[in-house]
């Protein structure tokens, strides 16, 4: 068993700072494990958010040496020995105490996007007719555990604080999901377009490094859905079809 540093955010809304402190790391221990055993041993009144211990709540996403993780998914072993582990609240929300933040804005997020409408039933028994391949295809979203990681690192919310006019990486997975899904009637390209501002997001894929989840959330979920917007608003055909009245000058939302 050997010995480690780390500099934990102590502090609130009004301030705070860095605080060192040292415990002993046994094998297999991870990031969350030693604020534990730091709480137990040296500051009883260190706050931080957990809950499963298994990477499957999102309720410990703090920032270990710079990058957004998931304390108990964040290996000691992995991390550089002999180094200072600094362990942070995530930058891009509210902080209330310590390693603790208020992400309560995606709640109100999640609150705007359309719900899930579902065509009617394709036999009388009240069970719909779909392929496999389309069912796969928005399985991969249902994979997210709402960590905020992605919306932590997305630079537009982190570095510019777009948060009246962007909704960020994880509401693009779900919108996405909406949009995708093989028996879903809802038409949500406008709001992503002028609502949730997809525009802002320039693809550099930092959500989806950060994903503890693997979910490819640039390629599979942000780029389909700009791909969408662009064919809706941007196709100089059905711009043109809509200046004639041919048709209704609408792409298929469900495709």
């Amino acid at each position: 068993m050997a010995q480690a540093t780390f500099q934990i955010f102590r502090g609130d809304s009004k301030g705070g700072a860095l605080q060192t402190y040292t415990t002993d790391v046994g094998e297999g221990m991870v990031a969350l494990d030693c604020v534990h055993q730091i709480q137990a041993e040296s500051a009883p009144d260190l706050a931080v958010r957990w809950n499963c211990k298994a990477g499957k709540c999102g309720s410990c996403s703090a920032e270990v040496n710079g990058r957004p993780r998931l304390l108990c998914m964040t290996r000691m072993a992995d991390l550089p020995e002999g180094e200072p582990v600094r362990i942070e609240p995530m930058h891009t929300f509210p902080l209330l105490r310590d390693l603790v933040t208020d992400v309560s804005w995606n709640y109100g997020v999640k609150k705007k996007i359309a719900k899930f409408a579902p065509r009617k039933p394709d036999a009388a028994d009240g069970s719909w007719r779909m392929q496999q391949e389309d069912i796969d295809r928005v399985q991969e979203f249902r994979k997210c555990i709402e960590c905020y990681l992605c919306q932590d690192v997305c630079h537009v919310l982190r570095d510019h604080a777009k948060h009246d006019e962007f909704a960020g990486p994880r509401f693009f997975v779900y919108t996405a999901a909406l949009e995708m899904h093989p028996i879903d009637t809802g038409d949500r390209i406008d709001a992503v377009k002028d609502e949730q501002n997809i525009g802002y997001c320039n693809i550099t894929k930092c959500c989806t490094t950060v994903c503890p989840e693997g979910i490819t959330i640039t390629d599979n979920a942000i780029i389909p859905l700009k791909e969408r917007v662009a064919d809706k608003h941007y196709d100089p055909l059905l711009w043109l079809a809509r200046k004639l009245g041919i048709g209704d000058g609408e792409t298929g939302a469900g495709a």
